[in-house]
């Protein structure tokens, strides 16, 4: 394995350095992933950098996929309408702050925006 070492400033890289982009223009072809392991070790290289070939899916998309990636766009798209919706909002964070520190509570806003847009389309797509 390789050894990093990072120039004065740098003390760690984590995620992706560089990506191949889906348009194909300007791009490398290969991903370059840094990585950085916080851990009681008595090593001190915790950096790594790993490169991945670009692949192709092998596997057709199938049926489940396909409704799930339709779930995902519908309720995406309702989360940020009923976040800008000035109308429902003020209801919408107190029940946030009702159900926040239940045992079930989802603890951002967010999180329970993707629960109750989530239940309402599966309610309707049964």
């Amino acid at each position: 394995m390789a050894k990093v070492v990072w120039s004065a400033g740098i003390d760690s890289v984590s995620g992706a350095l560089s990506k191949p982009s889906k348009s194909g223009q300007h791009s490398c072809s290969k991903m370059l992933l840094g990585t950085h392991r916080v851990a009681a070790t008595e090593s001190k290289d915790c950096n790594r950098v790993y490169i991945r070939r670009k692949t192709e899916r092998s596997t057709p998309i199938k049926a489940e996929e396909q409704l799930a990636r339709a779930r995902f766009i519908s309720v995406s798209a309702a989360v940020r309408a009923r976040a800008k919706n000035l109308s429902t909002l003020t209801e919408d964070q107190e029940a946030f702050e009702a159900q926040k520190n239940l045992a079930n509570g989802k603890t951002t806003f967010n999180a329970y925006l993707w629960k109750v847009c989530g239940e309402a389309y599966d309610q309707q797509h049964g």
